[in-house]
Order: structure tokens, then sequence, then C-alpha cells
């Protein structure tokens, strides 16, 4: 008799040769925890740079733009709750292993680079504070142990992830907080937080900005290639998602306020640990190693999730044909994909030894802005080839490309 773990939530589902242990709630947590934290622990110094004190507005609009793409992430995994996620969506609306293979190779070259600029986010500030230790170092060493708890098992690393889930949320509650009693003591300069950066590209200046705070939201699509581990995923797939990316919205504006409130935005973006910073300029008696342990936690558990995601698009692909099918190997007793770890693993150490933080990120970027097309046109294309229109009265295609099927 199967577990509970190994059987499908319900009859609808198809089989898989994963371990099916991720819960609702700890979808929910895997979807926050991957998005909560480690974009903004380390990059409010950047966008600081690019839109002055206004660092909470590139983070609002970065947000409808997360929002936008999860509608459409939220329709397809309920259809195709499969491992290789955008892959595997664009598959099946268009037919064509080109533009599959394409798809899935920027989401996965993005997860990659998103695990190096993490790690080299980990072997910044944060780590200097408990040791010295070069980054070409301690960021493959970090990578590798990532990668062991990766290939331990999905349960074993979503319960990882719930643990650091609970103490990233709870570093950017503190940071608000700790700003907060600052401010009601009379320190910080609230004005600061409608300073505009100097000049007359100021809309450039924020739209720049957006392209980087996007980087914070990375996340969410990595929930996609677990749709094969999760327990009865086309009921809970959606409320998870948007609940996750709600929470995430509000804190990060939040944090964002406290930021610009307590220290103005040429000291944020000269630090690789800007809300360290920030913690400090409340003069308030919060040791650093504190905060420092908090942000290097919430760094780990975005370059854990974003690790698994990576290794499931692998094996997804594989399972497709899409990919070499070594790379869909599993470990037999711990049913995880050992040969995408190892492999996705290793191209990370590499980027990890020779990019900066700045530039991974924004490279992240430019591939998930392709990548995020795919769902986009993926979802018209199942809507015009499953829908059926009765009479316009009582079919309506609100999608643009829908109704041009109409």
């Amino acid at each position: 008799m199967a577990s509970t773990d190994d059987a499908p939530a319900s009859s609808g589902e198809p089989k898989t040769r994963l371990r099916r242990g991720i819960t609702p709630l700890l979808l929910f947590v895997f979807i926050l925890g991957d998005v909560l934290g480690a974009g903004v622990y380390a990059l409010m110094g950047e966008l600081a740079a690019d839109a002055g004190g206004v660092i909470w507005l590139p983070i609002l609009i970065a947000l409808v733009m997360a929002l936008l793409t999860a509608a459409s992430y939220a329709e397809l995994v309920t259809k195709y709750p499969k491992a290789g996620g955008a892959a595997i969506f664009a598959q099946r609306a268009f037919g064509n292993r080109l533009v599959s293979f394409l798809v899935g190779y920027c989401m996965l070259a993005a997860g990659v680079v998103s695990v190096a600029g993490l790690a080299v986010a980990f072997a910044g500030d944060y780590l200097g504070t408990f040791v010295s230790v070069p980054v070409a170092v301690a960021a493959p060493l970090f990578l590798a142990l990532v990668a062991l708890l990766n290939a331990r098992g999905i349960k074993e690393s979503v319960r990882s992830n719930l643990a650091m889930t609970a103490v990233e949320f709870g570093g950017l509650v503190l940071v608000i907080v700790l700003v907060g009693i600052a401010v009601g003591r009379g320190g910080g300069e609230v004005s600061r937080v409608t300073e505009f950066p100097e000049g007359d590209g100021m809309v450039g200046a924020v739209l720049a900005a957006a392209i980087i705070a996007f980087y914070s939201f990375v996340g969410f699509e990595t929930s996609a290639n677990v749709a094969e581990e999760v327990q009865d995923v086309s009921r809970v797939y959606p409320k998870a998602l948007f609940g996750a990316l709600a929470v995430t919205g509000a804190v990060y504006v939040l944090v964002a306020l406290a930021s610009s409130t307590m220290l103005p935005s040429d000291e944020l973006s000269g630090s690789s640990g800007p809300l360290l910073e920030v913690v400090r300029a409340t003069g308030i008696g919060l040791p650093a190693w504190v905060f420092s342990l908090i942000a290097l936690v919430a760094v780990a558990n975005g370059a854990l999730l974003t690790s698994i995601m990576s290794s499931r698009l692998t094996y997804g692909m594989a399972e497709e044909g899409l990919l070499p099918a070594a790379l869909a190997r599993v470990l037999p007793h711990r049913r995880t994909p050992w040969v995408a770890i190892v492999v996705t693993t290793a191209m990370s150490m590499v980027l990890a030894a020779f990019g900066t933080l700045a530039t991974l990120a924004e490279t992240v970027v430019l591939f998930l802005l392709f990548v995020f097309i795919s769902p986009y046109s993926s979802y018209a294309r199942t809507r015009c080839r499953t829908a059926t229109f009765t009479s316009p009265a009582r079919s309506r295609c609100w999608h643009w490309s829908a109704a041009r099927c109409c």
C-alpha cells in the first residue's frame, strides 16, 4: 500500500516518480520562503542607487508585474502539474519542441544564475560579520551544502524551508519594528521616502530600479516545477501563490519605507548588507551578528528553493526528451533527481566565482522576461483550444489573444 506522501491527492492528478510530499501549508511556505527575504536583504542598496529615497515605488511596480505573471501560472499549473514548468506549458500550447526547449533553457539559466547570485550575497558582508572568507571559497562550499540537502529529499528540504522562512520573515519584521521605535524616539528622516533621484530621468531611474526590484519577487515561478510533488495541487496552488505574493509585497514595501527613513540613499547603496546598516542606524543595541545570522538564513533559504526548482526543471525537461535522459535519473530511496542536482549546482559554482551580485541579478531578470512571455502566450493559446463559444452573450473572451480566436 502506497504512503500518503507517494499517492496522488486526488484521482485526477497524474502519477509521478517523484515523492508527493508537499502539503498545502508547505506549498504556501515554499513560495513565501522563495520569494521573501533573499532579494530584499541583498538588493535594497542597489535599488537606492537607482531610485533614491522612493525605493518603495519600484517595489510596487515589480509587485504588479509579478501578479500579472502569477495569474497565468495559476491557470497553467492547475492544468499541467508537471516538473518541467514553463517548458511543459510551451510544449502543450505550441507543440513545438524548439520553443519548449528555449523557454525551459531560459528558465533553467535564470535559476542557475539566481542561485549563483545568492551564493555571492551569502559570502558578502553578512558572512563577514562572523568570519572573513573569500567569495571564491565560501560560495562553492555553501552551494555544496545546499545540494546535499536538496538531494536528501523534498520533504526534508521544504521542512527546512519552513524553519528558515520563519527566521527570515522575523528578520524583516524586526527591521520594521526597530525603525518604528527609532522614529518614535525622533530618529530617522521620514521625508526621504518621497525623494526622487536627482536629474531629469526620474521615470527612467525608477523603471530601471523596478527591473532590479523584480528580482526580489523572483521565486514564485519556481513553484511550478514542484507541482508533481504537491498534494491536491489543482485546489491549493492558486491560493498559496497569491497569498504568498500578497504577504511578500506588503512586507517589502514596509521594509523599503523603513530603510529610506533611517538612511540616505548614498549610504544604502554603499553596502552589500544594507539592512544590517539600517538596523545599526536605529541606535538600538541589537548585536550585529544577530541580524547578520538572520540575513544568512534568508539567503540560504532562497538558494535552497531555487536550487530545487532548477533541478526539477532539468529533470522535467529530460523526461520530455528536451535534455539528455541521464538528467532524469532519480535516487532509488530518496526519489530526488540527483544527476540534475549535481549538474545545476556545478554551473552555479562557476558563475558565483566570476559574477557580481548586480550583474547576476540583472541577468536573471532578462532571462525571466523571456520566460514570462511563455505563460501569457501559453495561457491564451490553451484558452483558445479549450473554450467552447455557444454565443457571444454567454461566452466572453477577456484575453486579447483569446478574443482574436473568437
